[in-house]
């Protein structure tokens, strides 16, 4: 009778842990994809308030109100004006004439005071991931904490001599779940390029604390 009830707990047991274990692989599933479109409908949403007043003040007929006295929204023109403001954007910052323009600004707000430190660090950061100055394509093992233990890094200066390092280069070792990271200054010789998978496998399979294939 003992054995039956021991036997039974550990299928219950069993059974349990199956369970957890099913429900964690579903929110591994679910929540990049749940988090992506969260901040996406934020974004469009944030727009879609926005446009009405913008709209009515302008072409007063074409944003009608409803009967408590608002303003009616348009669903989906936010996603629209987003679309289109950020390729006609593209397409413009490439033409010589708007390069130019855009050149100029660049150096006014990386020489106002308090200003280029904010503008400064926004371009880095997204230049870093993107764009033709991209900095985290250079994926390598970094060999920081203890002598057989390696992280996940990316090289973004090959040399800190500037610094007054030498035979040191720069290395960013992002954080898993989070976008944050450390930058380590690593003797040359702690480094190993990562050759046989791509910056973006590199980065995923970081970032998702090694959940990620590659």
């Amino acid at each position: 009778m003992l054995i039956d009830r021991e036997k039974s707990r550990a299928v219950g047991q069993n059974m349990l842990s199956r369970l957890v274990q099913t429900f964690l692989q579903g929110v591994l599933v679910l929540a990049p994809v749940g988090v992506t479109i969260w901040m996406i409908l934020v974004l469009f949403n944030a727009v879609d308030n926005i446009l009405p007043s913008i709209l009515h003040s302008i072409v007063p007929s074409f944003v009608g109100i409803d009967s408590e006295g608002n303003l009616k929204k348009i669903p989906g023109l936010g996603f629209v004006v987003v679309l289109l403001f950020v390729l006609i954007m593209g397409w413009v910052s490439s033409t010589f004439v708007f390069g130019k323009v855009l050149s100029f600004v660049d150096r006014v707000l990386e020489k106002t005071p308090g200003v280029k430190i904010i503008y400064t660090s926004v371009k880095d950061l997204l230049e870093a991931f993107a764009g033709n100055k991209k900095k985290f394509d250079k994926p390598v093992l970094v060999n920081i904490d203890g002598a057989d233990i390696w992280r996940v890094g990316f090289i973004t200066q090959k040399t800190v001599i500037n610094f007054g390092l030498e035979d040191h280069v720069a290395v960013y070792v992002p954080h898993a779940y989070a976008i944050s990271g450390i930058l380590f200054f690593v003797p040359s010789h702690k480094i190993k390029p990562l050759t046989n998978i791509s910056a973006a496998d590199a980065m995923k399979f970081a970032i998702s604390g090694g959940v990620t294939e590659v």
